[in-house]
């Protein structure tokens, strides 16, 4: 029986059965198989940018709109406007303050002079309260503005645009004292400051900005 041959899947050669490599190029052959090829990995593709994908509209950028500050002259007339607005609540309450207390100074028998004295001092302390009542009570309430300020379409904000409280109000308009003790140059520099900031306001924080 003639002897069995194989030949070699990779030159072809001639080999006894059996034979596990080839005689001519080495390669395995017979029992020893070669080890199966390793299919690649496979790696998705990267899924295109957004801006790339169909129907996409890139969000358009925010707009902040320039803020517009209360300049001196301005806030001087709408000063005005509130210290007549003051007046007509606090003259008449303070004249009838002054009568009642001269009637009780002429039922005691008190000196002219007394009278007027005391009629001085209600007089001065009306004013006082009322103007510093009025602005703190309408700078902090939804408004932020006094009437003044709302005519010229002004409100007073904290120095990141918020409302402001009846304390930091209140200490807004005692630093306008200070404002006017050294020759007004606080209330001036309102004309000058980048942020159109008086004295007062730097010293308690705030901001006049138009609407």
């Amino acid at each position: 029986m003639p002897e069995t041959m194989i030949f070699c899947n990779q030159c072809g050669t001639q080999n006894v059965a059996g034979a596990t490599f080839c005689s001519q190029c080495g390669t395995a052959i017979g029992g020893a198989q070669p080890a199966p090829p390793v299919a690649p990995s496979y790696t998705p593709p990267a899924a295109p940018p957004a801006a790339a994908q169909p129907g996409f509209a890139p969000p358009a950028p925010a707009y902040y709109p320039s803020l517009r500050y209360g300049g001196f002259w301005i806030r001087f007339v709408a000063a005005i406007v509130d210290a007549i607005v003051v007046q007509v609540v606090v003259f008449p309450l303070s004249f009838i303050v002054g009568a009642m207390i001269g009637i009780a100074g002429l039922a005691v028998s008190m000196p002219r002079t007394g009278v007027q004295l005391v009629n001085v001092i209600i007089g001065a302390t009306i004013g006082f309260c009322g103007a510093w009542i009025y602005e703190a009570a309408m700078e902090s309430s939804s408004r932020q503005a006094t009437l003044g300020k709302m005519i010229f379409s002004m409100k007073v904000t904290d120095l990141n645009g918020n409302r402001i409280s009846f304390a930091r109000a209140t200490g807004r308009h005692f630093a306008k004292y200070i404002s006017a003790a050294i020759f007004f140059i606080g209330y001036i520099m309102a004309g000058f400051t980048e942020r159109k900031q008086a004295l007062h306001d730097m010293v308690a924080g705030t901001l006049v900005i138009r609407m």
